[in-house]
């Protein structure tokens, strides 16, 4: 079985190397990568992965962030170039993990009824920055999810069979065809999930973003991320970034009443791989869990994934219903209704 990642990015020089080492190694086998505009290193990072043979890389130069249609691509890509079974539709600061398993042992054990497997957001906190690796700074983990419009919301992502006719819906929450069958109320995959970094990352990522989703309006702007933007422009984005930044008496509490969680693993694996380096001893103790109790845990934050899953589910059937009505509206038939129905009045 062949898995292949898809990835678009734009400055994520930070972690992007990170993330594609750790895929590689947790068993996917080729990344397909669309380089949005960057202009740190991360086109340099692509460009080696590309040298070594592993990555197919697509500069894509446009300024409106099209988003569904650049992963689109990139997965039907993957499907009709590169020979995938499996593709899974990532970003940059996110981090598979199949439970139990390795991801290509948990997508060849899946009936061959369903075409699509979701994997939950486990949303890692912005700590103080000090200068150290994202990894290794940032080992606080959220453990009572919500859906609600924030960075650290709950949702999941979607892998999926390999089809050339995919579409991917915003954000990769759904994979669309014909005869992808999600295989719902199940999440076998945790996404580690580190979506706001540092102030930088925080400037960088939402003030970017939001003036690229201006141009592409009409698919909508994200609540958070309009938030961010005019605390930006009212020179205050620092009202919007530090309370999202748990620092050590937070954390110590939220620890004691279940609100966080510290958890290492993702530190663990880069440290293996040659990322990042110990910075000393933590300030607030690791607090491990048996296998049992993670698996608990888990399954008792992704509950809330259910309302989530139905408002995609039904959002997308409704958004495919009111273009119908829309182009129905725009037909001949319907102007001639509209011409007789003035003359009558």
């Amino acid at each position: 079985m062949k898995l292949v990642m898809t990835l678009l990015v734009r400055d994520e020089a930070d972690i992007v190397d990170a993330q594609i080492a750790y895929h590689l190694d947790a068993g996917v086998d080729f990344v397909v990568a669309t380089d949005n505009r960057s202009e740190d290193a991360t086109t340099e990072i692509l460009e080696r992965y590309a040298r070594e043979g592993v990555l197919h890389l697509i500069r894509e130069p446009g300024d409106d962030l099209r988003q569904s249609e650049w992963v689109t691509r990139m997965a039907r890509l993957a499907a009709a170039d590169f020979a995938a079974d499996w593709v899974i539709n990532a970003d940059a600061d996110e981090f598979w993990h199949a439970h139990g398993a390795s991801l290509k042992e948990l997508f060849g054990a899946v009936s061959g009824r369903f075409g699509a497997v979701r994997g939950a957001w486990r949303n890692f906190v912005p700590r103080p920055d000090d200068g150290r690796f994202f990894a290794e700074r940032m080992t606080a983990r959220l453990s009572a999810p919500s859906f609600h419009p924030h960075p650290l919301s709950t949702h999941f992502k979607s892998a999926h069979r390999a089809r050339p006719d995919v579409r991917i819906g915003r954000g990769n929450h759904e994979a669309l065809a014909h005869d992808l069958v999600a295989l719902r109320g199940w999440y076998p995959i945790e996404i580690l999930h580190f979506p706001v970094r540092s102030y930088e990352h925080c400037r960088r990522k939402y003030v970017t973003q939001f003036v690229a989703l201006e141009r592409n309006a009409e698919k909508g702007i994200p609540g958070h991320m309009a938030e961010a933007y005019e605390a930006y422009r009212a020179d205050r984005l620092d009202d919007f970034y530090a309370p999202l930044v748990v620092d050590d008496a937070t954390l110590e509490a939220g620890l004691a009443d279940g609100t966080y969680s510290v958890d290492t693993r993702l530190r663990d694996r880069l440290r293996a791989l040659g990322f990042g380096a110990p910075g000393g001893p933590s300030r607030v103790a690791d607090a491990p869990r048996t296998p049992l109790e993670e698996a608990a845990q888990f399954a008792a934050e992704y509950t809330v994934l259910g309302e989530t899953d139905l408002g995609s589910s039904f959002g997308a059937r409704i958004d495919e219903l009111e273009a119908r009505l829309a182009r129905l509206e725009r037909s001949p038939a319907a102007r001639v209704r509209r011409l007789v129905g003035s003359l009558r009045s």
